[in-house]
């Protein structure tokens, strides 16, 4: 495939153009290691390195069109150079041309927040999905275009693989895309270029401090995607959260409200809860479901009234709720034969830890023991470690601090920094114990039967990762071990 350039061109964010606007274009790309004869290169400036240092090898390998944000001093004969005034931003547009703006063929709905993020696009998909629909999705865990699967690797991933993957739905005969959208891919514009159907707020809590630096510049992340939605679009917001009204203040796009605590344009009550699914009342009709906790409530109502927005009726969409079952590695429950209870859990925030002690404490008789096992992943938020220590050792009866994914750091200088939100009164029901795997199976050990112990952090993720290496770990494996269950 072969366009020309003034085919692809945006209408807006270019400065100057030096060169023939005719030039024709094979591809596009960012880096400058995968460029062949004919691409467009795109000089971004990245977190940790700047493409304008890579723009003459770019030229070298054939690239026929150069955009970037500031010209370098010498310009090649027959090379066209395009000035911009945000690199990202035009690639998500020139992506968006290439592959034929396949989101004006989709309703796209982008799902944004601290937690439930990965819960409430799966959801929305496999609903979708039962109820006859071609769909695509674009998640945490995986990408799935019209029951094609592919495991991912960012919960957003870049312009480019956004806009192939579109067009891939596009050509599979999708109608629906549901898709995460983090803060990172809000800043860094990866979803510039796409159509955004609705758009759906969860909660924002403590976490990606380390990129944002303040929880304000984190706020106004997550603000941007629904100031960006166009007039007749939808603003799902959760009114539960104290941001959810800042969220959509002088958005364009039409503004529905969710609850589970007060009125609401959709409203969502628990009304029993057991280890195995609640019953909600949700707008009015109770429904039984296969989820368990508060958080869990708030998710599926954000699911239903997604799809209530995209015309769906209440009778269709609620059978199907029923039917839905939770995304792996979310209060993912094993029963032992002689009666305990183990849970793995992504919670990897301290509110989504939260919520996940207050779901257990809400079926839980009193008598049972909770056991927590916790990490916190290193080269990422460091001021979440102490909170999520906290938040584990106010929701149950013994905690063990462990390793999670510790990156490039050491393992037990991230213990202590979670140790440090421990008081002196409360060490006496705390453990530390760098090796995960010996961390869960002390957990197991110390149970009884009856008792409950959560497994936080990695839920779905079957890798522990340490000095960049990717070594494989799946919680989930070694209690089923443990149990005789395997």
């Amino acid at each position: 495939m072969e366009k020309k350039w003034i085919e692809l061109a945006p209408a807006e964010g270019i400065l100057q153009s030096i060169g023939n606007p005719g030039t024709g274009v094979s591809g596009i790309t960012f880096d400058s290691r995968m460029v062949v004869a004919g691409n467009i290169f795109v000089a971004q400036k990245g977190v940790h390195t700047d493409g304008h240092q890579f723009i003459q090898l770019a030229i070298e390998k054939g690239a026929s069109v150069i955009v970037c944000e500031e010209l370098p001093m010498t310009l090649v004969e027959n090379v066209l150079y395009i000035q911009v005034k945000d690199a990202s931003e035009t690639l998500g547009h020139l992506a968006a041309a290439w592959f034929d703006f396949p989101s004006e063929h989709l309703k796209v709905v982008g799902v944004t927040g601290t937690n439930g993020k990965t819960s409430i696009a799966t959801l929305s998909y496999h609903l979708f999905t039962i109820l006859g629909y071609k769909a695509g999705l674009i998640s945490t865990i995986s990408t799935i275009v019209a029951g094609s699967m592919e495991t991912a690797t960012h919960t957003t991933p870049d312009a480019l693989k956004i806009q192939r993957l579109m067009a891939e739905m596009v050509e599979a005969g999708c109608e629906y895309c549901f898709m995460e959208v983090s803060s990172h891919a809000v800043v860094q514009k990866r979803i510039a270029g796409i159509r955004f159907a609705g758009g759906i707020f969860t909660n924002l809590t403590h976490d990606h401090l380390d990129y944002h630096k303040t929880f304000p510049e984190y706020l106004a992340a997550k603000k941007a995607f629904f100031d960006g939605l166009s007039s007749d679009a939808f603003a799902i917001t959760n009114i539960d959260d104290k941001n959810g009204r800042i969220m959509t203040q002088n958005c364009r796009a039409r503004i529905v409200t969710n609850s589970t605590r007060t009125m609401a344009d959709f409203r969502c009550k628990v009304m029993e809860s057991h280890f195995d699914g609640m019953l909600l009342n949700l707008d009015g009709k109770e429904v039984w479901t296969r989820f368990v906790g508060k958080f869990n409530a708030s998710n599926l109502l954000a699911v239903y009234s997604t799809a209530i927005m995209l015309g769906q009726k209440m009778e269709e969409i609620l059978p199907v709720i029923s039917q839905l079952t939770p995304v792996a590695g979310r209060f993912d429950s094993i029963r032992s034969t002689d009666g305990k209870m183990a849970i793995v859990d992504y919670a990897h925030t301290p509110d989504a830890l939260k919520n996940v002690l207050m779901a257990i404490s809400e079926i839980r008789s009193g008598n049972e023991k909770v056991i927590t096992v916790v990490g916190a992943g290193g080269d990422r938020d460091k001021t979440k470690r102490p909170e999520m220590a906290r938040e584990a050792l106010q929701g149950s009866d013994i905690v063990i601090l462990t390793s999670d994914n510790p990156r490039t750091e050491d393992p037990e200088a991230i213990i202590k920094d979670m140790e440090a939100g421990i008081d002196k009164s409360s060490a006496n029901k705390v453990l530390s114990i760098t090796n995960r795997k010996e961390a869960i199976r002390t957990a197991l050990n110390l149970a009884q039967t009856g008792d409950i112990i959560l497994v936080a952090g990695k839920g779905h993720e079957n890798y522990q990762e340490i000095n960049g290496i990717k070594h494989h770990f799946d919680d989930k494996e070694i209690i089923t071990e443990f149990f005789g269950l395997a």
